[in-house]
């Protein structure tokens, strides 16, 4: 068997776009959960005591769900900041690394699951370290979100957000996720899946903390000097009623799935 590189938990050579470490805690305050279901249904394609590699964890927010089912997860990031902003649990191992310089050994890894983090990777060396670490008849489980949805009196001020402001302001690689990861190679023979509902019930200053956290507002401030939600914030504030009222928010939810040998 093959050691890993000694060196894995070093950045890589490849520059390490790092869209998140500088709110690093209100990423993890703020981001929606993953659908109940979608670990449920991973675990019945891996044994519970076998490994998985959470990879782009950020946080360690879907290596939380997946200790519900697994016995060992080793998480890993390209930042260090995300990793120690992440919640600690027994079975749950994490490490500073990037996607394409896996620590974990050869043929090691019974299921690789990267949530809401696949875009950002070089791919060829990825699903290289995917084939190396992956057990014969093991799995990768890549899924990703799109834009939130409410409700017909908020929708068309999120889209005007979009299109009047922060739209231009994401990163090249989010056009992957709009296509709902349909475009990216994926190599592997990939598998008939059900289908995952991903929603929340959330308040107004919830809403406005989670969009906050996207690269697109960052950047758009950076260059612009104000929060295009400050401004917005009347529109919103109207839309909703009482603030503290939890509305039904809603994510569109893509996954892909595949047997990795």
């Amino acid at each position: 068997m093959t050691s890993p590189p000694s060196d894995s938990s070093r950045p890589s050579t490849r520059s390490f776009k790092d869209h998140f470490s500088g709110h690093a805690g209100d990423y993890r305050r703020y981001r929606p959960a993953y659908p109940p279901e979608l670990f449920f249904f991973l675990a019945s394609l891996a044994p519970a005591e076998g490994l998985v590699w959470d990879c782009g964890t950020g946080n360690g927010q879907a290596a939380i769900d997946l200790a519900g089912y697994f016995h060992r997860i080793v998480a890993t990031d390209a930042s260090p900041e995300q990793i120690r902003q992440a919640e600690t649990h027994s079975r749950v191992e994490y490490l500073v690394a990037p996607a394409e310089r896996c620590p974990l050994a050869d043929h090691s890894v019974d299921l690789v699951t990267v949530a809401q983090a696949l875009h950002w990777f070089d791919l060829e060396k990825f699903y290289a370290e995917v084939k190396r670490v992956g057990k014969p008849g093991a799995y990768l489980a890549a899924w990703t979100y799109n834009l939130l949805s409410v409700n017909a009196a908020i929708d068309p001020i999120l889209e005007r957000l979009q299109t009047d402001f922060v739209g231009p302001y994401w990163p090249p690689e989010r056009a992957l996720v709009d296509a709902g990861y349909r475009t990216i190679p994926f190599p592997f023979e990939e598998i008939t899946l059900p289908t995952f509902k991903m929603q929340a019930n959330w308040d107004l200053e919830r809403v406005v903390g989670y969009m906050n956290t996207w690269s697109s507002t960052k950047a758009f401030i950076r260059e612009k000097g104000f929060n295009p939600l400050e401004r917005l914030a009347p529109e919103l504030l109207d839309g909703w009623g009482n603030p503290t009222t939890a509305r039904t928010v809603e994510w569109q939810f893509y996954i892909r799935v595949g047997k990795i040998g």
